[in-house]
């Protein structure tokens, strides 16, 4: 017969069994969230924003994967009992993450934690959680505590002696030079220099944005105009939340969103040093610039047009390849990836274009639409975004394939 305590005891390894799972994934979301909040508040440019998102991500995907253990860890080799709350791991590891970086941000981080303490119940499981929410952040922090990242900008402007060039210097000269997350090197994907300024590519891209990518075209749809300022929006606040609708679609778990967020996270900071090393490498120009200079190339198939300008403020960084491109690319491969084709509806709402929504049930359409906006916004030649998607489907498919793979 089944007695009161066999009912007990029954009922305690439930409970203990659902604390060890970490069935709320949402708490990975709580935190991505966070995060996101502070980078906008600090006007974070993406590359930087991206860092974070990669340092606490990780964190928490090696917290919470040490509890059950199905993943191979990314670098740290944490050992926890199954018995450990893997929400209040999680929750302490990007808490601990983002109170390294931004310690001004105490009473809010602090405050998001509480809640996430709170729901967990006093005792060993909550206190196993903490501790091992601390280890993996100290050890995040320590394997990133000389990535690069605080390199001093030095970017030279070029000009002669006594000559005046504009004194606004551009940004993220020195991304390529931080560590990657996953590739061997920031040059492993670099690209083949820009077409010739002689080349039928370079006629034909040129042409293109020259008439579809200016702020008075007369070829421009409504609609390409929308989607263009649309894109004004830039860095992981584009992806993040395609990546939460991806794992809510497919009711993951904590461990596996989690996982999914650490790729994703990692596949778009690698994005981010790929593309600045090859755009500090190259210098190559913007529209703004090669346009209203093409008669400088003795190409009578580029005519010059002294008065143009692009639809929006042309991004304050070498033009090729193109960084929307690579990020949404690389992103796309790793939720193709991990979840497959079946996503559901994405959509996704931009400041930049108050009231207009974006909709797919495609990944590889949300891909190829950031890459079109940034021509029709006249940003990015034709030939900068198809390298760009290139590069970024090779960093998200070496991203799905040699990192935090399931245990055989």
């Amino acid at each position: 017969m089944v007695n009161a305590r066999m009912i007990r005891n029954v009922f305690a390894v439930v409970v203990l069994s659902v604390l060890a799972s970490g069935v709320r994934a949402d708490v990975i979301m709580d935190w991505n969230a966070r995060a996101d909040a502070i980078a906008t508040d600090k006007r974070m440019f993406p590359p930087a924003h991206g860092r974070v998102l990669a340092m606490m991500h990780v964190a928490m995907f090696e917290a919470v994967n040490a509890i059950e253990r199905r993943y191979v860890p990314y670098r740290l080799n944490l050992v926890a009992d199954q018995k450990t709350s893997g929400d209040t791991a999680a929750a302490v590891a990007g808490h601990d993450i983002l109170m390294a970086l931004f310690p001004d941000q105490k009473t809010a981080l602090d405050a998001l934690l509480s809640e996430t303490l709170n729901r967990v119940a006093d005792g060993p499981v909550r206190e196993r959680g903490i501790i091992l929410g601390h280890k993996a952040a100290e050890g995040i922090l320590e394997l990133r505590s000389a990535d690069g990242s605080d390199a001093a900008e030095s970017y030279r402007p070029f000009t002669k002696p006594g000559v005046y060039v504009p004194t606004a210097l551009p940004v993220s000269s020195t991304v390529g030079s931080f560590t990657p997350w996953v590739m061997s090197s920031a040059a492993q994907f670099r690209p083949q220099g820009p077409p010739a300024l002689t080349s039928e590519t370079w006629i034909r891209d040129f042409n293109e944005i020259r008439e579809i990518g200016g702020t008075n075209s007369t070829t421009r749809s409504a609609e390409q105009t929308d989607i263009a300022k649309f894109w004004f929006l830039a860095g992981p606040r584009t992806y993040n939340p395609i990546v939460q609708q991806v794992a809510m679609h497919k009711q993951m778990n904590l461990l596996d969103c989690a996982r999914l967020f650490a790729l994703a996270s990692v596949a778009g900071a690698d994005s981010f040093i790929a593309v600045f090393d090859a755009k500090y490498t190259y210098n190559f120009w913007r529209p703004v610039t090669a346009i209203r200079n093409a008669d400088l190339t003795g190409n009578a198939s580029t005519p010059r047009d002294a008065g143009w300008l692009p639809l929006g403020d042309t991004p304050m960084h070498p033009e090729y390849p193109c960084a929307h491109c690579i990020t949404s690319a690389a992103v796309t491969a790793v939720l193709l990836g991990v979840a497959g084709k079946d996503v559901g509806e994405i959509t996704l709402t931009s400041a930049m274009a108050p009231g207009v929504v974006r909709r797919w049930t495609n990944l590889d359409d949300y891909r190829d639409e950031v890459s079109n906006a940034r021509v029709w916004a006249g940003f990015h030649y034709r030939f900068s975004t198809e390298v760009g998607k290139d590069m970024g489907k090779k960093i998200g498919e070496l991203t799905v394939a040699t990192q935090l793979r399931p245990l055989k």
